[in-house]
């Protein structure tokens, strides 16, 4: 299409996937990749800028149109006098709008602009740090009784400066003040040398404000379309190195952040995409620093051998089927039973995969159903290949969950569940298998004790789990949490097995209809 329609051939593109039909042979999950990569921002921004870019400057056809009216009034002036459209026309040529019309169009078609006075504009170009005293100015700003400002001050070289300025805050709104900017005096009153005092003598205040400012003259950086999925949770109530606890913004681990403003290499502005106002958060920078001197409450070889996760960023993408559903949790907390029970109500949504094994089959067993069998030779050659998702051996055996198996289920248009452990998470959390992540919960241990009590005496089970078995599952869930936590979507705490899993079918529903965010890197 014309440069001018990229926008809109993108829209048509967008407007047709609606109505493309399943036989076309494009794959639901590329087609939804497709619609969230031309519904980002950044991708429509782009294609603004592609048409700025490339927009066909007008050129005038000729700049002596005054002298060509001139001559085509001497024609008119030949014609009989009792022609009435040569008269009207004549009439429409002699008009003063017209003919300054045709002298403007000449004058930009022969580029005859005025020069620009060389003296001012060498006057313009001043850095702020040769503003002479003149430059000043007195700004009036106003402020609602209790109102936070949302901007926070430092002191340079003597001078009381904006440290920063609130996304969204009453300042931000006005448009007055920028980062950078020197305040002199607050209502005639000599600002002193402390940033505390100055936001007390600021709150206090209310309706009209009237302050002496020193201008920055700093262009402001437009705001980025970053948002992040913070893993750890945060009250700046309790953050002694906040400039400004006021002016924090809390969170939880999981929550969606907006970052508006990324300047501060220390302390970032960011909302929260629910809705809220814009507070300050600490930077990856500076949160990997603190973590890196908090000392651990488990052992710091377990620590040592797993990422240090801060924030992640993340995107918005349409409703969409996941590739996998992967749950994790100790041994004996009930994700096969979840499982099973998650293929049993919908088989033709939910599939899962066949294990392999280097032991021979019994009688009664049949290749592919319970166990897919091959020679330990075959299997050694394929773990070498990376081509095992995990394995391990048991009683001289080798057994071990094929990445080819998710791939066959998740291309027959299931949902592949696995309940592997822990450590297949790094492999698992790309484009490549899409997984959504349940952590499965140990309840305490009063609690899983009942539990088993009830499950013996129903007859449901003949295993006895001794009082050191049901401690180790609650350790072994503790441990899991505190090392894979930054992986997991959801948690759930299985204290009822039936609680546990309307939770469980509840939630995975929601993604088929409901826009997700994701790692960008799914998207990008």
């Amino acid at each position: 299409p014309p440069v001018a329609l990229v926008s809109v051939a993108m829209q048509q593109v967008l407007d047709n996937l609606k109505y493309l039909p399943s036989g076309s042979g494009a794959n639901d999950i590329d087609l939804i990749f497709l619609k969230g990569i031309m519904e980002s921002p950044i991708v429509r921004s782009l294609a603004k800028a592609h048409e700025r870019l490339e927009e066909v400057t007008l050129k005038a056809v000729r700049d002596d149109n005054v002298q060509l009216v001139t001559e085509i009034m001497d024609s008119l002036n030949n014609l009989p006098e009792n022609d009435p459209t040569a008269a009207e026309l004549v009439k429409i040529l002699q008009a003063p709008h017209f003919k300054s019309l045709i002298e403007a169009h000449d004058k930009v078609a022969a580029k005859c602009y005025e020069m620009p006075h060389t003296a001012v504009n060498s006057n313009a170009l001043l850095t702020s740090s040769l503003m002479p005293a003149d430059a000043v100015r007195m700004i009036g700003i106003q402020k609602k009784a209790g109102e936070p400002l949302g901007v926070t001050f430092r002191v340079d070289q003597g001078e009381m400066v904006i440290a920063r300025i609130l996304h969204g805050s009453s300042i931000d709104r006005q448009g007055m003040l920028h980062t950078g900017d020197i305040i002199r005096e607050v209502n005639g009153r000599a600002v002193g040398q402390s940033p505390h005092e100055l936001q007390e003598l600021l709150g206090d205040c209310s309706g009209s404000i009237t302050l002496k400012v020193l201008p920055s003259y700093r262009d402001t950086p437009a705001p980025p379309q970053v948002y992040l999925k913070p893993h750890f949770n945060y009250n700046p109530a309790t953050d002694n190195l906040i400039p400004c606890k006021e002016a924090g913004l809390a969170f939880s681990k999981g929550d969606i952040l907006h970052v508006v403003n990324k300047e501060d290499p220390n302390w970032w502005q960011a909302r929260k995409v629910v809705g809220g106002a814009t507070g300050l958060i600490p930077s990856q920078f500076l949160e990997e620093k603190r973590k890196a001197f908090v000392k651990r409450d488990w052992d710091t070889s377990e620590f040592d051998r797993y990422e240090l996760q801060i924030y992640e960023e993340v995107a918005k993408m349409p409703a969409f089927q996941r590739k996998t559903l992967v749950l994790i949790g100790a041994q004996g907390v009930g994700r096969r039973s979840l499982k099973n029970r998650l293929i049993v109500m919908n088989p033709l949504r939910y599939g899962t995969t066949v294990p392999f094994t280097s032991r021979h089959p019994r009688e009664e067993e049949r290749d592919g159903q319970n166990y897919c069998f091959v020679t330990r030779e075959v299997m050694e050659k394929d773990i070498k290949e990376n081509r095992y998702l995990e394995h391990g051996e048991y009683d001289a055996n080798l057994y071990g969950t094929k990445i080819d198996s998710i791939h066959e289920v998740v291309d027959a248009g299931r949902t592949c569940i696995l309940d592997v452990n822990p450590q297949a998470l790094k492999v698992l959390k790309t484009a490549e298998f899409m997984p959504f992540v349940v952590f499965i919960a140990a309840p305490e241990l009063d609690t899983l004790r009942a539990m088993h009590k009830a499950v013996i005496d129903a007859g449901l089970t003949t295993k006895l789990l001794t009082e050191t078995d049901l401690k180790k599952t609650v350790d072994e869930s503790a441990r899991i949490r505190r090392a894979y936590s930054h992986y997991f979507d959801l948690t759930i705490v299985n204290d009822n097995l039936d609680k546990a899993f309307d939770k469980l079918q509840e939630v995975v529903e929601r993604l088929f209809i409901e826009p997700q965010w994701v790692p960008v890197s799914w998207v990008y």
